[in-house]
């Protein structure tokens, strides 16, 4: 039963987020807002809300090795599987100076939250927590980076695209969207809950550690979003809206989710946690390093990053 609830979960989560983000994104749209932060807010952070919700919830709970697990978790497999597939399946270019910006942005998350998180070296304490002070300044940090985001769409006037719905719509079609982002937020909500829950219950019986489960089955469930939507921007040759959700969707996870999360409740950090951190902060320079070159991602990069991510797998399993 515990199997078919965390199948259940992760269909929520996964329809929830689609849902959220076709009627948020089209409620947007009838207001005439950038594609700039259509892209970069409401689908990365739409598709970041199930690990948003599935971290908020671990918080309440008091598990907080799920929160962080499931954090570096899905912004690990963010950049390295979902950039990998995607972009083995089109090649992703890289030509917005925005989306450049953007990951060293993420890097700098990457390097703030292992700075908040080294308590015992940095500040001579007996444990390593993220504090509610260091949520606070993880906020900070996501307010900075929300003025900037709307700073360049208001330097990018030209790219507004013109409302192409009837100015004399009917109340019917803002219903429908309206009903689909309270849908969708409902579902990734209940999805999140059942996620934690059932997750947590099959780590404990196979002796798994909460750590372990946040970074492998919940990180991998509440990242599907990010896939799903990534591919299908690529397909759509689209790669500034798949590059731009999965960096987005990466800063929303460490400097928003854990902000929240750990606001509302102090997060003790595991020490296996480090190595994690760093890993997700290697990736990130590798990313940039990619989308550099030539100013895109190709396939040959998408199998390597595919490779470095089922390395990084088989290794955890076995650290566990």
């Amino acid at each position: 039963m515990v199997y078919i609830l965390l199948l259940a979960g992760f269909v929520l989560l996964i329809k929830g987020a689609d849902y959220f983000i076709d009627g948020s994104s089209g409620i947007a749209s009838r207001f005439n807002v950038s594609p700039l932060i259509v892209g970069l807010t409401i689908v990365a952070f739409g598709t970041g809300a199930p690990e948003a919700t599935v971290s908020i919830i671990a918080a309440l709970e008091e598990s907080a090795d799920l929160t962080i697990g499931n954090v570096v978790g899905s912004n690990i497999l963010n950049i390295s599987l979902v950039v990998g597939v995607t972009a083995f399946i089109f090649p992703l270019k890289v030509t917005s100076s925005t989306v450049r910006k953007e990951i060293p942005f993420t890097f700098l998350s990457s390097v703030a939250l292992i700075v908040l998180i080294s308590d015992v070296v940095l500040q001579d304490a007996a444990v390593n927590v993220i504090t509610r002070s260091d949520g606070l300044i993880f906020l900070l940090f996501f307010s900075i980076f929300m003025y900037y985001i709307f700073e360049a769409a208001r330097k990018s006037r030209d790219k507004i695209v013109e409302d192409s719905v009837p100015k004399n719509e009917t109340n019917g079609a803002w219903g429908k969207l309206l009903l689909l982002t309270a849908g969708g937020l409902g579902g990734i909500v209940l999805g999140g809950y059942l996620v934690v829950e059932t997750s947590t219950s099959i780590a404990y019986r196979f002796g798994m550690s909460e750590t372990l489960a946040g970074l492998t089955i919940v990180a991998i469930g509440s990242s599907l979003p990010e896939l799903v939507t990534s591919v299908a921007a690529a397909l759509k040759k689209q790669s500034e809206i798949a590059i731009g959700n999965i960096v987005g969707s990466s800063i929303f996870n460490i400097l928003f989710v854990l902000g929240i999360a750990s606001v509302i409740t102090p997060l003790p950090v595991d020490s296996k946690i480090f190595l994690d951190a760093a890993v997700m902060t290697l990736l990130t320079i590798v990313l940039y390093i990619f989308s550099r070159t030539q100013c895109n991602v190709g396939r040959y990069e998408g199998l390597a990053l595919v490779g470095a991510y089922a390395v990084y797998l088989v290794y955890i399993i076995i650290r566990n």
